[in-house]
């Protein structure tokens, strides 16, 4: 694992999106998406380099890591919804390229299943971004949830649909309780995760990821066992690592060969 300290969020959303372009130009066709705050600082790097670099999505397909159930199709808070208004509209890559869970699949086990197989017929997927949870979910995977875990359905903890009450109005009556998901297992096909998270909120979640034991309780702890993780975090989300020191000396005498 290889971590980060930008100097601020727009610098960890630029590296971010700048890492995502190297692995489209070396050839990915098939990326992984997140949704949420935290990956939109590369989303808007890749939107640059495509439009400034000639940075081109025509042959790449995209997955979405979770998708709410119930939630009407084009309903604003979406998923499918959001990578669109926010990413993949404004680059040049096929609407049926980009696929997300079907959260309002008569058959919701079955739909799940499904996605499982696109996947892996489709990937493996070159690199996944990924934000972290407060709580430590990556994806969609709450405390608890099984590290070998595929793609299926999970009931949100109150903490998350409370943190995702200001996307549907503070009202939380109308966040959804369950979603469909990628499970760790799947995330951990990916050939390269590349997480960022910025601001204090996140630091808790950032030491017990990065620096605590792999357990259940900590998802994104389970980013310990992949051998090629770039985690990316701002100072404020750097708050509670022990080691900060030496992540900085190594990247400040990272090899130029290296790479990410």
């Amino acid at each position: 694992m290889e971590l980060v300290i930008a100097d601020d969020a727009a610098a960890a959303g630029r590296l971010a999106g700048g890492i995502m372009a190297d692995h489209i130009r070396g050839g990915a066709h098939a990326i992984g998406l997140a949704t949420g705050s935290s990956p939109l600082g590369a989303y808007r790097e890749l939107i640059r380099q495509h439009r400034e670099r000639d940075l081109s999505f025509q042959r790449v397909q995209a997955f979405l890591l979770d998708e709410y159930i119930g939630l009407p199709p084009g309903h604003p808070q979406s998923y499918a919804r959001f990578i669109r208004d926010e990413f993949t509209a404004h680059v040049d890559i096929a609407d049926d390229a980009v696929h997300s869970p079907d959260g309002n699949a008569a058959d919701i086990p079955s739909a799940a299943a499904s996605y499982e197989r696109m996947i892996a017929t489709r990937g493996p997927i070159a690199v996944q971004i990924l934000g972290i949870g407060g709580n430590g979910h990556l994806g969609f995977n709450e405390p608890g949830s099984s590290l070998r875990s595929r793609t299926r359905v999970k009931t949100l903890t109150p903490k998350t649909r409370a943190d995702n009450a200001r996307f549907f109005d503070g009202d939380l009556a109308r966040v959804p309780t369950h979603v469909l998901t990628q499970g760790l297992g799947t995330i951990g096909d990916a050939g390269h995760l590349l997480m960022i998270a910025t601001g204090a909120a996140k630091a808790e979640a950032v030491a017990a990821a990065v620096e605590g034991p792999v357990s259940a309780f900590c998802p994104a702890s389970i980013l310990q066992m992949h051998p090629h993780v770039t985690v990316i975090v701002d100072p404020p989300a750097a708050a509670y690592l022990k080691a900060i020191d030496y992540y900085h000396f190594a990247f400040v005498n990272k090899p130029a060969w290296q790479g990410f």
